[in-house]
């Protein structure tokens, strides 16, 4: 059994490697997540938020321009030069969702855009939103629906499944679609504490111009996926190429392909007393 500390480790590496990558891969799709995730932790004025996993530091600086006073959290040293560099007027530190650099009780909202799938011990870091937040503080985020619905990850997954090894000797880590089960949210926020636990889909679409492009953004934009598809033989990945692109095409509109990419928002409240 691997342990979570090789799992984080695997993880940091990913992101030191992959910072650009994803913004130009991921930053307009998950950007489609931001508002959402804004109105479900009530960013405003005087509002002292915290964007962990801030990654490029989009939706700290969507916060801030609602008038929050938005600090950008990351383990990643790459991720925190990206954000600071776009958004040179905002805060971004390097931090460990599992381990935060912050008073307890010192602020109102808490969030996190897609870091939760990254965890090596989700708990903790509900834990560590939960210490951190003033009572009646608001904490959300959000991940990817399962790859039935968000259908950029089922094309991908499934002709690994068909085609190749899903087992490549890649660090264990939690379930990647675990919170994207709305009853499993609610049970573990509950049993950190947390009250009001309330999910939602929120639509969205990516829009890519071919198979090709897909299969780029997983192969060198993210971690776990990137790994499985590189860890393949070449005439395993030709035919899952094969693949992607005869099911990417089922989603093209004219000169782009338009692919379903729903996410999963929970969000809660730290009781009052």
């Amino acid at each position: 059994m691997t342990s979570p500390g090789a799992f984080h480790d695997f993880e940091h590496a990913g992101w030191e490697k992959a910072a650009a990558q994803y913004d130009q891969a991921f930053g307009e799709l998950t950007a489609q997540s931001i508002e959402p995730l804004l109105d479900a932790v009530g960013a405003g004025p005087h509002v002292r938020l915290l964007d962990i996993a801030t990654g490029p530091g989009h939706a700290a600086a969507a916060a801030a321009r609602r008038g929050s006073s938005a600090v950008g959290i990351d383990f990643s040293d790459a991720m925190v030069e990206l954000a600071s560099h776009r958004y040179p007027h905002l805060e971004f530190r390097l931090g460990d969702a599992e381990r935060l650099d912050v008073e307890t009780h010192s602020v109102d909202a808490v969030m996190m855009n897609y870091g939760m799938l990254h965890l090596s011990d989700p708990e903790r870091a509900i834990a560590e939103a939960f210490r951190v937040l003033q009572p009646g503080g608001r904490y959300a985020f959000t991940v990817w629906d399962v790859p039935e619905r968000a259908i950029g990850f089922g094309i991908i997954l499934q002709a690994i499944q068909m085609h190749g090894k899903m087992d490549v000797g890649l660090p264990a880590g939690p379930p990647f679609f675990r919170f994207s089960d709305p009853e499993e949210s609610k049970r573990t926020l509950a049993s950190a504490g947390f009250v009001n636990v309330k999910t939602l889909q929120v639509p969205q679409i990516w829009t890519v111009e071919s198979g090709d492009e897909l299969l780029a953004a997983f192969r060198t934009a993210a971690v776990r996926t990137a790994a499985l598809l590189n860890q393949q033989t070449e005439a395993t990945l030709k035919k899952i190429r094969e693949e992607v692109l005869a099911s990417a095409e089922q989603y093209r509109r004219g000169g782009s392909i338009h692919l379903p990419m729903p996410s999963v928002l929970t969000s809660a409240l730290r009781p009052a007393t």
